[in-house]
């Protein structure tokens, strides 16, 4: 199904999707651990023994982002060559040899009556997830929800419609191989943006949205969503360098904080120096970072000291650039730097450089963001890299996960009490 006749039929096809998703949830939540990874290992099977099957799919959704002038960089994101196929098996093999997270116990404390209190972990339920672009993510998701014992409902973009039915079908199949319902994992088989809204607001069979996506979508479904979410809004991470930083150490990961990768969440978009080291550090670190064809913005301090540096406003400040691009600023003192932070920073991952200790613990305690670090670059922050292995995104809630969401992320506790008669007076 490509579009749905009315809206009418849309909302009874979500309906009937949400339902689904409840009865393969309940028997997901039973299911062993190694009847789970069974089922992760079919589907990297399926996914090696089908692949000119699966790039065929893929041409069509590239054939048409082509005619639509997607560019390179979308289209690069869009296909499923033979390395990317090659990199989800790999993954979905490291995924089924992980521990399994599902009903282990905290430790028990034993009540006066003699009671034991403990809690059990335990999946969330039904998740849905929402994203663009990268057909990958299909895999992915999948992968981890089924995992931590969810079931999953998936709305991928319209461009990679094709890859991602493909890669649903292929999902379904192994699930089916190792005796779990197919429809603990189902895509939506319509590109009509309306089910986006009909699945934020299905709280009736939905647990939890993890949107993956833009800035735009996570927007809307801020404004429009009745299920909770786990999301960020904006990667928009700081390096301080401080009065106490070793010259070296800064400028080294300053720069890998912004070239790495560009356009990930943990790039660093604005670089805060102070003004003890400014002259020291700026010079030669701007010069390294427009050799990379960095475009620099600066403060006044900041342009005295580097000359290709163009007047920072307002905007520059707040902005998740995704880009070529940096925010520099001098401050005077470690209170301005979390000021900063404060005012403009997104709450994702930040971090300072420096060799005082006392400097290092206030900047962890009082800068209130997802991932705090200390002489390191932000664009640590990645699931794999916490030891986490594979993540479904990254979050900035205050509730249930905040930081890298993995495993233990999709699940969440029950009390589990045990007696023996006992009875409350």
């Amino acid at each position: 199904m490509n579009s749905p006749a009315s809206s009418d039929d849309l909302q009874a096809t979500m309906q009937a999707i949400g339902r689904q998703a409840q009865r393969a949830a309940k028997i997901l939540r039973t299911a062993s651990g190694n009847t789970r990874n069974r089922a992760l290992r079919a589907m990297a099977r399926r996914l090696a023994d089908q692949k000119k099957e699966l790039q065929a799919e893929n041409a069509k959704d590239l054939d048409a982002g082509r005619s639509k002038g997607m560019d390179a960089a979308l289209l690069d994101r869009l296909t499923l060559s033979d390395r990317a196929i090659d990199t989800m098996v790999a993954g979905l093999q490291q995924i089924a040899a992980m521990p399994d997270p599902i009903g282990s116990l905290t430790a028990s404390t034993v009540r006066p009556n003699g009671m034991r209190v403990a809690q059990m972990r335990v999946p969330i339920g039904v998740i849905g997830i929402i994203y663009e672009s990268r057909p990958n993510v299909t895999i992915d998701a999948a992968a981890l929800c089924l995992k931590s014992g969810n079931a999953t409902v998936l709305r991928g973009g319209s461009e990679a419609f094709h890859s991602n039915m493909a890669l649903s079908a292929i999902v379904q199949s192994a699930l089916t191989d190792a005796g779990l319902p197919a429809r603990a994992v189902q895509m939506v088989e319509t590109t009509d943006r309306a089910a986006v809204g009909e699945l934020i607001t299905m709280t009736e069979h939905i647990d939890v949205i993890i949107p993956r996506g833009g800035k735009r979508l996570i927007t809307r479904l801020d404004a429009e969503a009745k299920v909770p979410l786990i999301k960020h809004l904006d990667g928009n991470c700081h390096i301080y360098a401080d009065a106490h930083a070793n010259l070296d150490k800064a400028h080294e990961i300053a720069f890998n904080a912004k070239t790495y990768r560009f356009g990930i969440c943990g790039a660093m978009e604005t670089l805060l120096v102070h003004d003890d080291i400014a002259p020291a550090l700026l010079p030669d670190l701007a010069q390294a970072l427009i050799d990379k064809n960095v475009e620099l913005k600066g403060c006044e301090k900041t342009r005295a000291l580097v000359s290709q540096a163009t007047p920072a406003d307002e905007s520059d400040w707040e902005t998740e650039y995704l880009a070529p691009k940096l925010a520099i600023r001098v401050v005077e003192s470690l209170d301005e730097a979390i000021d900063h932070i404060e005012k403009y920073g997104s709450g994702h991952t930040d971090a300072i450089v420096t060799e005082d200790l006392g400097a290092a613990h206030r900047f962890q305690q009082e800068v209130d963001s997802s991932s705090v670090y200390v002489n390191l670059p932000t664009c640590f922050s990645d699931g794999f890299e916490y030891g986490l292995g594979a993540e479904i995104g990254i979050s900035t809630n205050r509730l249930h996960v905040r930081g890298p969401v993995g495993l233990e992320g999709l699940t969440t506790m029950k009390w589990v009490l045990m007696g023996d008669g006992q009875l409350r007076g």
